[in-house]
C-alpha cells in the first residue's frame, strides 16, 4: 500500500462514482484482459447499491467434518481489514449458506464493506444492516457440518476469474469486476475520462445529431 498514488479510501470513493461498464472497457481495450468478470449469477441483496473495496479471498466446500471449523472462521473475521470485500470461492456449492447475521455483525465492526458469496441466511436480520452482498441464492442451512472454510487470503478462482488476496473488486446491478491492484489507480483514472467524453456523446445525440454524425464527431455507441 505504501506505494500508491492514493489511499485506499480515496480510491474507493472514486471508484464508487463509475460504473461497472467502464471498467470494463479499459480493461478490455487497454489491457487486452478479456477475463475480469465473475459469474453472472450473482445478485444484489441491497438492489442499486455497489460494492467497492479490496478483496479478502477465502475457499471452502461442502464438507461434513468439523474440527476446528469453528475457530477458522472467528480467526478470518478477526483477520478482515478496513475496506476489505469478502470473496468466497464455494467449489460450486449450491445448498449452504456460507453468511449470516452476526457474520455480518463482526465484518462491519472491522470496517469490511461487503461479501461476494454463494449462499446466505438471516436474510430479514442482514437487511438493516446496509451491508452490500453479492449472492446466487438463499439457503436456512449454516455451514456446520454441510461446508466449511479450508483457508483464507490464498488466491481464489470464482468462474474464470482468479481473484488475489489485495485485488481491487467493484460490483453494481450489472455484475461484478476485478482489478489487480497494480493497476487499479491506472484503471480508475482511464475510467473517469470514458465518463467525461459519455458526456460529450450524450450531448451530441441530445442536440438533435444522427449516428453517424455523433461517430463523425469522435463519438461512439
Amino acid at each position: 500500500m505504501s506505494e500508491m498514488k492514493i489511499s485506499i479510501a480515496e480510491m474507493r470513493e472514486r471508484y464508487m462514482r463509475l460504473y461497472s461498464g467502464a471498467i470494463n472497457d479499459v480493461l478490455r481495450f487497454d489491457y487486452k484482459m478479456h477475463s475480469t468478470c465473475l459469474p453472472t449469477d450473482y445478485v444484489q441483496l441491497h438492489p442499486g447499491m455497489k460494492i467497492c473495496g479490496v478483496a479478502f479471498t477465502i475457499k471452502g466446500a461442502p464438507d461434513v467434518t468439523t474440527d476446528g471449523e469453528f475457530e477458522l472462521r472467528a480467526q478470518m473475521l478477526e483477520a478482515l481489514h478496513e475496506d476489505s470485500v469478502v470473496m468466497w470461492d464455494c467449489t460450486g456449492d449450491k445448498v449452504t449458506a456460507q453468511w449470516g447475521e452476526v457474520m455480518t455483525m463482526a465484518a462491519k465492526r472491522n470496517g469490511c464493506r461487503g461479501a461476494v458469496v454463494n449462499g446466505i441466511r438471516d436474510t430479514e436480520a442482514i437487511l438493516p444492516q446496509d451491508f452490500q452482498i453479492c449472492h446466487r441464492y438463499k439457503s436456512n442451512a449454516g455451514m456446520l457440518g454441510c461446508f466449511r472454510m479450508y483457508h483464507y487470503q490464498k488466491p481464489i478462482l470464482m468462474g474464470e476469474v482468479m481473484v488475489n488476496p489485495g485485488d481491487f473488486v467493484f460490483g453494481d446491478i450489472d455484475g461484478i469486476i476485478c482489478i489487480p491492484m497494480d493497476i487499479a489507480y491506472d484503471v480508475l483514472v482511464k475510467a473517469e475520462k470514458i465518463l467525461d467524453k459519455e458526456d460529450e456523446i450524450k450531448d451530441m445525440v441530445n442536440s438533435g445529431m444522427k449516428p453517424t454524425e455523433v461517430v463523425a464527431n469522435g463519438g461512439y455507441f
